[in-house]
């Protein structure tokens, strides 16, 4: 069965549109009943009439920065189940493609925390209307490999209370704790190719890139591998492969991928000869160091011989002295 790449944004775009298949998609990510999904978008979007050099030239002019294009946002509201009742979330999802993304993601979630519509209303005992702050739940799909974690397609970030005076787990639940920090959990494309542990990578091996065709917009899986209830998150990625838009906008993202790609690897280059330069310089001062050092010992030496001899020629004035005496 032949299906869109969701690696695309667009085609990761056309899929989360659904939210039947959004629902089904994050709820097994973060292991839990989600019981209503309202889709709010932060995305960067560009017009598939234009060609790529015109898109680039756009963005140079609105002077925005090109690696924008790497991360990929959505967010959602969500009323989820847990066994202390249920509550309202924000689910963030960030797609990037590139490594060295991280002071975005740190910038999207600083909006979050800040952003006043991240809150809803509760009856407290008295009846009255209460504003509490959503917490928050990241989901990161990164198509890099991460520096030490190797080889596991999904990584949670828990929220763990300790009592720091025993060093044991606090079991229940605090608002104010939950309230401040966030869990998160991190896709990492490129292990999604090894062999599936359970349900959840099962149906993450939408994103294996090693089941591309020779076209890399396409993805070669078979249906009878997913569950029945994930059949309509495969069938939604298969219409994306018909959709003549989404092959087109597909080919732009290639194209503007490309020469960022190109940019990244110049900076790369760059970033090596100053490291170069820098260590040969290093080296340099190490030498020029090494050599005032060894003229400093030499001249110390000098010094110890002269003062040697100094006291030797004052002995035998010493000596002529009291021979005169005598």
């Amino acid at each position: 069965m032949y299906i869109a790449n969701p690696i695309y944004d667009v085609v990761f775009k056309h899929l989360m549109e659904d939210a039947k298949v959004a629902r089904l998609l994050i709820s097994s990510i973060i292991n839990q009943e989600i019981e209503l999904l309202d889709f709010s978008p932060k995305e960067f979007t560009i017009n598939v009439d234009e060609t790529p050099g015109k898109i680039v030239r756009k963005i140079r002019k609105k002077k925005q920065d090109l690696r924008t294009l790497t991360v990929y946002r959505l967010d959602f509201a969500a009323r989820i189940k847990t066994p202390e009742g249920e509550k309202i979330v924000t689910i963030e999802i960030q797609k990037a493609k590139f490594a060295g993304d991280i002071m975005r993601f740190r910038r999207y979630l600083g909006d979050q925390h800040g952003n006043k519509k991240n809150v809803y209303e509760v009856l407290d005992e008295d009846g009255i209307r209460q504003e509490k702050a959503c917490e928050i739940i990241n989901i990161y799909f990164l198509g890099h490999e991460l520096d030490n974690i190797r080889g596991i397609p999904v990584v949670k970030s828990s929220k763990t209370y300790i009592d720091v005076g025993t060093g044991k787990e606090i079991k229940v639940k605090e608002y104010f704790i939950d309230s401040l920090n966030h869990e998160s959990y991190t896709i990492l494309i490129p292990a999604l190719k090894a062999k599936r542990r359970n349900e959840l990578e099962i149906l993450l091996s939408v994103f294996d890139q090693s089941n591309c065709t020779s076209d890399d917009h396409i993805l070669n899986v078979q249906e009878e591998d997913f569950q029945q209830k994930y059949r309509p998150l495969i069938r939604r990625l298969q219409k994306a492969a018909s959709e003549p838009d989404v092959r087109k906008t597909m080919d732009l993202e290639d194209d503007v991928i490309g020469e960022l790609a190109a940019k990244e690897r110049n900076i790369l280059m760059q970033k090596d000869i100053i490291k170069k330069e820098r260590k040969l310089r290093r080296e340099e001062e190490k030498k020029a160091l090494k050599i005032i050092e060894e003229k400093e010992k030499t001249i110390e030496e000098k010094e110890k011989i002269i003062e040697e001899k100094e006291k030797t020629i004052q002995t035998l004035i010493d000596e002529l002295e009291k021979l005169r005496k005598h």
